[in-house]
């Protein structure tokens, strides 16, 4: 664990280097890619760790062979999972108009389905995490503009 706050501190020093514009242009760019692996594995309807999520409840209106739109097929779009960064941090969250939802889905919480409807637990669906691909490409990130310099 000692080792990991060394390496940390040695990144920052490293880090700090830089330019903020520089910085900031980088974590644009981390955090652009990023999202782009988070809407792949919505897509792909897979947790960050790469399990599949638990499939939608069978009803009577899922009827086979009707063409119906994966799970959070809106959600995961450019509109709804922002990549932000500044010179300091770099994230990707959801507007907070969907918050409430991507929330309930990820910790598998309680909700109604509609405003006057049943409340419904919902199954746990990791839709944002880190795994050890987001790992890799942020240190690839990384040490490609570090090296530039």
């Amino acid at each position: 664990m000692a080792e990991l706050h060394e390496v940390d501190a040695w990144l920052a020093a490293l880090l700090s280097q830089l330019e903020p514009a520089a910085r900031k242009k980088m974590l644009r760019e981390v955090a652009r890619d990023v999202r782009r692996i988070q809407q792949a594995n919505i897509t792909a309807q897979r947790s960050p760790d790469g399990t599949a999520w638990e499939p939608r409840r069978v009803s009577a209106r899922s009827k086979k062979g009707r063409i119906r739109r994966g799970m959070f097929a809106k959600l995961k779009t450019a509109k709804y999972l922002k990549a932000q960064a500044n010179a300091d941090a770099a994230e990707v969250a959801f507007v907070p108009g969907v918050q409430k939802l991507a929330r309930v889905h990820h910790y598998g919480l309680r909700d109604r389905v509609s405003r006057r409807g049943p409340i419904v637990k919902y199954p746990e669906r990791k839709l944002l995490g880190v795994s050890i691909e987001i790992e890799i490409l942020i240190n690839e990130s990384l040490s490609k503009w570090l090296i530039k310099d």
